[in-house]
Protein backbone atom coordinates (compact mmCIF):
# COMPACT_ATOMS: atom_id res chain seq x y z
CA UNK A 1 0.00 0.00 0.00
CA UNK A 2 1.54 3.50 -0.83
CA UNK A 3 2.00 5.87 1.69
CA UNK A 4 -0.93 8.21 -0.18
CA UNK A 5 -3.36 5.31 0.07
CA UNK A 6 -2.15 4.65 3.77
CA UNK A 7 -2.97 8.31 4.60
CA UNK A 8 -6.50 8.14 2.65
CA UNK A 9 -7.42 4.55 4.37
CA UNK A 10 -6.43 6.51 7.61
CA UNK A 11 -8.24 9.52 6.80
CA UNK A 12 -11.48 7.48 6.45
CA UNK A 13 -10.86 5.45 9.30
CA UNK A 14 -10.77 8.75 11.80
CA UNK A 15 -13.98 9.89 9.91
CA UNK A 16 -15.85 6.49 10.45
CA UNK A 17 -14.79 6.53 13.44
CA UNK A 18 -15.99 10.04 14.69
CA UNK A 19 -19.27 9.30 12.56
CA UNK A 20 -19.83 6.18 14.97
CA UNK A 21 -19.08 7.76 18.29
CA UNK A 22 -21.38 10.42 17.66
CA UNK A 23 -24.11 7.84 16.15
CA UNK A 24 -23.57 6.12 20.09
CA UNK A 25 -23.27 9.31 21.97
CA UNK A 26 -26.86 10.29 20.28
CA UNK A 27 -28.73 6.98 19.96
CA UNK A 28 -26.68 4.28 22.12
CA UNK A 29 -24.86 1.38 20.63
CA UNK A 30 -28.05 -0.99 20.00
CA UNK A 31 -29.10 1.23 17.34
CA UNK A 32 -25.95 1.16 15.10
CA UNK A 33 -26.12 0.95 11.25
CA UNK A 34 -23.43 0.46 9.16
CA UNK A 35 -25.31 2.27 6.33
CA UNK A 36 -25.76 5.57 9.11
CA UNK A 37 -22.59 5.40 9.84
CA UNK A 38 -21.40 5.53 6.14
CA UNK A 39 -23.38 8.22 5.31
CA UNK A 40 -22.69 10.73 8.32
CA UNK A 41 -19.17 10.09 7.51
CA UNK A 42 -19.68 10.73 3.67
CA UNK A 43 -18.28 7.62 2.12
CA UNK A 44 -20.29 4.59 0.34
CA UNK A 45 -21.25 1.32 2.56
CA UNK A 46 -18.35 -0.53 0.85
CA UNK A 47 -15.88 2.29 2.86
CA UNK A 48 -16.08 0.56 5.68
CA UNK A 49 -15.02 -3.04 5.25
CA UNK A 50 -12.04 -1.22 3.51
CA UNK A 51 -11.33 1.06 6.66
CA UNK A 52 -12.42 -1.70 9.32
CA UNK A 53 -13.39 -5.56 9.10
CA UNK A 54 -16.71 -4.95 10.02
CA UNK A 55 -18.95 -3.17 12.47
CA UNK A 56 -17.84 -4.65 15.30
CA UNK A 57 -14.04 -3.63 14.89
CA UNK A 58 -15.55 0.02 14.25
CA UNK A 59 -16.89 -0.31 17.43
CA UNK A 60 -13.57 -1.54 18.89
CA UNK A 61 -12.09 1.91 18.03
CA UNK A 62 -14.91 3.97 19.46
CA UNK A 63 -14.69 2.12 22.80
CA UNK A 64 -11.18 2.76 22.49
CA UNK A 65 -11.39 5.94 21.94
CA UNK A 66 -13.91 6.55 24.99
CA UNK A 67 -11.60 4.70 27.19
CA UNK A 68 -9.17 7.52 26.13
CA UNK A 69 -11.11 10.04 27.22
CA UNK A 70 -12.17 8.72 30.14
CA UNK A 71 -8.56 7.74 31.31
CA UNK A 72 -7.66 12.06 30.56
CA UNK A 73 -10.64 12.88 31.99
CA UNK A 74 -9.67 10.67 35.26
CA UNK A 75 -6.19 12.21 35.49
CA UNK A 76 -6.60 15.29 35.11
CA UNK A 77 -9.07 15.31 37.48
CA UNK A 78 -6.42 14.10 40.19
CA UNK A 79 -3.31 15.92 38.76
CA UNK A 80 -1.46 17.27 41.66
CA UNK A 81 -3.09 15.28 44.66
CA UNK A 82 -0.80 14.40 46.85
CA UNK A 83 -2.47 12.56 49.02
CA UNK A 84 -3.25 9.43 47.99
CA UNK A 85 -7.01 8.71 49.76
CA UNK A 86 -7.86 12.09 48.05
CA UNK A 87 -6.24 11.56 45.22
CA UNK A 88 -8.21 8.24 44.69
CA UNK A 89 -12.13 9.74 45.74
CA UNK A 90 -11.16 12.54 43.00
CA UNK A 91 -10.73 9.99 40.58
CA UNK A 92 -14.00 8.05 41.23
CA UNK A 93 -15.66 11.24 40.87
CA UNK A 94 -14.56 11.83 37.71
CA UNK A 95 -15.32 8.54 37.04
CA UNK A 96 -19.09 9.66 38.07
CA UNK A 97 -18.39 12.68 36.24
CA UNK A 98 -17.81 11.16 32.32
CA UNK A 99 -20.32 8.42 33.40
CA UNK A 100 -23.21 11.42 33.59
CA UNK A 101 -21.70 13.93 30.97
CA UNK A 102 -21.22 10.71 28.31
CA UNK A 103 -23.63 8.29 29.63
CA UNK A 104 -24.60 6.72 25.76
CA UNK A 105 -20.54 6.28 25.22
CA UNK A 106 -19.82 4.78 28.81
CA UNK A 107 -22.53 2.48 28.93
CA UNK A 108 -21.11 1.02 25.37
CA UNK A 109 -17.93 0.17 27.20
CA UNK A 110 -19.92 -2.38 28.98
CA UNK A 111 -22.60 -3.47 26.45
CA UNK A 112 -21.14 -7.15 25.80
CA UNK A 113 -24.58 -8.15 23.96
CA UNK A 114 -22.75 -6.57 20.41
CA UNK A 115 -19.31 -8.16 20.45
CA UNK A 116 -20.30 -11.35 22.47
CA UNK A 117 -19.10 -13.81 20.15
CA UNK A 118 -15.97 -11.09 18.79
CA UNK A 119 -12.35 -11.48 20.05
CA UNK A 120 -10.99 -8.40 21.80
CA UNK A 121 -7.58 -7.50 19.95
CA UNK A 122 -4.71 -7.49 22.86
CA UNK A 123 -4.37 -3.07 22.58
CA UNK A 124 -8.05 -2.98 23.61
CA UNK A 125 -7.54 -5.53 26.41
CA UNK A 126 -4.21 -3.17 27.19
CA UNK A 127 -6.64 -0.02 26.66
CA UNK A 128 -8.75 -1.63 29.24
CA UNK A 129 -5.97 -2.16 31.78
CA UNK A 130 -4.79 1.47 32.05
CA UNK A 131 -7.53 2.44 34.47
CA UNK A 132 -6.51 -0.04 36.89
CA UNK A 133 -3.28 0.68 36.86
CA UNK A 134 -3.97 4.33 37.48
CA UNK A 135 -5.92 2.93 40.41
CA UNK A 136 -2.95 0.60 41.45
CA UNK A 137 -0.29 3.26 41.86
CA UNK A 138 -2.27 5.31 43.97
CA UNK A 139 -2.24 2.54 46.22
CA UNK A 140 0.44 1.39 46.09
CA UNK A 141 1.34 4.51 48.05
CA UNK A 142 -1.45 3.82 51.02
CA UNK A 143 -0.37 0.31 51.23
CA UNK A 144 3.43 0.31 50.49
CA UNK A 145 3.57 -3.14 52.08
CA UNK A 146 1.29 -4.54 49.71
CA UNK A 147 2.59 -6.61 46.40
CA UNK A 148 2.15 -6.31 42.77
CA UNK A 149 -0.14 -9.22 43.01
CA UNK A 150 -2.31 -8.09 45.81
CA UNK A 151 -2.32 -4.29 44.66
CA UNK A 152 -3.85 -5.47 41.40
CA UNK A 153 -6.36 -7.27 42.83
CA UNK A 154 -7.56 -4.62 45.40
CA UNK A 155 -7.59 -2.07 41.97
CA UNK A 156 -9.63 -4.25 40.56
CA UNK A 157 -11.89 -4.56 43.26
CA UNK A 158 -12.47 -1.06 43.70
CA UNK A 159 -13.08 -0.15 40.27
CA UNK A 160 -15.80 -2.81 39.92
CA UNK A 161 -17.68 -1.64 42.82
CA UNK A 162 -17.41 2.53 41.87
CA UNK A 163 -18.61 1.33 38.60
CA UNK A 164 -21.54 -0.41 40.23
CA UNK A 165 -22.46 2.42 42.37
CA UNK A 166 -21.98 4.61 39.51
CA UNK A 167 -24.33 1.71 37.27
CA UNK A 168 -26.90 1.16 39.24
CA UNK A 169 -27.35 4.70 40.82
CA UNK A 170 -27.40 6.18 37.25
CA UNK A 171 -29.86 3.57 35.94
CA UNK A 172 -32.36 4.74 38.66
CA UNK A 173 -32.52 1.36 40.67
CA UNK A 174 -34.26 0.78 43.19
CA UNK A 175 -31.04 0.42 45.49
CA UNK A 176 -29.48 2.89 43.59
CA UNK A 177 -28.04 6.03 45.34
CA UNK A 178 -30.19 9.72 44.35
CA UNK A 179 -27.87 12.97 43.16
CA UNK A 180 -27.90 14.38 46.04
CA UNK A 181 -26.02 11.63 48.00
CA UNK A 182 -24.21 10.19 45.66
CA UNK A 183 -20.59 11.63 45.68
CA UNK A 184 -20.33 11.95 49.12
CA UNK A 185 -21.27 8.06 49.39
CA UNK A 186 -19.27 7.59 46.61
CA UNK A 187 -15.88 9.34 48.37
CA UNK A 188 -16.59 7.65 51.43
CA UNK A 189 -17.12 3.92 50.21
CA UNK A 190 -13.38 4.65 48.47
CA UNK A 191 -11.79 5.77 51.56
CA UNK A 192 -13.30 2.78 53.77
CA UNK A 193 -11.68 0.39 50.70
CA UNK A 194 -8.88 2.02 50.01
CA UNK A 195 -7.68 1.55 53.75
CA UNK A 196 -8.71 -1.46 54.48
CA UNK A 197 -6.40 -4.01 55.88
CA UNK A 198 -3.53 -5.35 53.11
CA UNK A 199 -5.18 -8.75 52.45
CA UNK A 200 -3.40 -11.83 52.91
CA UNK A 201 -1.39 -13.68 50.28
CA UNK A 202 -3.40 -16.64 48.91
Amino acid sequence: MTEKRQEKRQELRTRLIEAARDRIAAGGLRGLRARDVTADAGCALGGLYTAFADLNELVIHVNSDTLRRLGEAVAEASAGIEEPGTKLKAMALAYLAFARTHNALWLALFDTTMLADVEIPQWHKDDQAGLIDGIARTLAAISPDMDEDARQRRARTLFAAVHGIVSISLEKRFIGLSGDHLEGELESFVDLVARAPTPLNR
